[in-house]
């Protein structure tokens, strides 16, 4: 038997699994994250705890250049991958609510049928 809190998870991933979400919407879950751990590595880059590292990216400018598309490399990648990765686990977690439901139906089919 679900709990009710499980039938309603199952009733409203049932609906929203299959609505289309514009990407600005779901691409936010993990935004402030991936946003985060770039900040931090800036303030590690800039500073200056690293001498040979603050002097290479004073005389060569072309490595900035190279951090600042990694930093967006690492936002883009935490956000796709936190997305994909919470609509996995409610996917998982649906899936076995709903062999939980199924398996409930069948023991009390076998049950009622004695």
């Amino acid at each position: 038997m679900l709990t009710p809190e499980e039938q309603r998870f199952v009733d409203l991933w049932s609906v929203e699994r299959t609505k289309k979400k514009s990407w600005l919407r779901k691409y936010t879950i993990g935004w402030p994250l991936g946003v985060l751990i770039a900040a931090l590595l800036f303030i590690n880059l800039l500073s200056g705890w690293h001498k040979q590292a603050a002097m290479t990216i004073r005389s060569n400018t072309s490595v900035l250049l190279v951090i600042i598309i990694a930093a967006l490399g690492i936002v883009v990648f935490i956000t796709w991958f936190s997305y994909n990765h919470q609509w996995e686990q409610k996917e998982e977690q649906y899936q076995h609510l709903l062999k939980k439901m199924g398996d409930q139906k069948q023991r009390e089919a076998e049950s009622g049928g004695q």
